[in-house]
């Protein structure tokens, strides 16, 4: 296995279980839409850690707005940023096999 693929599956993983962090603020009706107020903004800054460049810039001020909007945590954003970055914007004549 590549390294970029080593990475793209690594992206995968953590991707996962950044969104279930997320929507860790459900368990706790009230109290857990507080615990968002420290999520969002390690959430945001994850975001462009794992994703560079203006992908990243941009997902991570989604994240952090979506994780500080009440009942938004469902939105799975690091799984959406990882498809849109793995799948769906994949360079002309490259193929989508990995």
């Amino acid at each position: 296995m590549t390294e970029e693929n080593d990475n793209k599956y690594r992206n995968l993983l953590l991707g996962f279980l950044f969104d279930g962090i997320g929507m860790l603020s459900f368990v706790i009706p009230g109290i857990g839409e507080f615990s968002d107020v420290i999520w969002a903004p390690l959430a945001g800054w994850l975001m462009t850690r794992l994703y560079k460049g203006r992908v990243g810039q941009a997902a991570g001020l989604i994240t952090f707005t979506e994780e500080l909007v009440p009942g938004m945590d469902v939105i799975p954003t690091f799984t959406l940023t990882w498809i849109y970055t793995y799948l769906l914007s994949k360079k002309k004549g490259q193929s989508m096999k990995d």
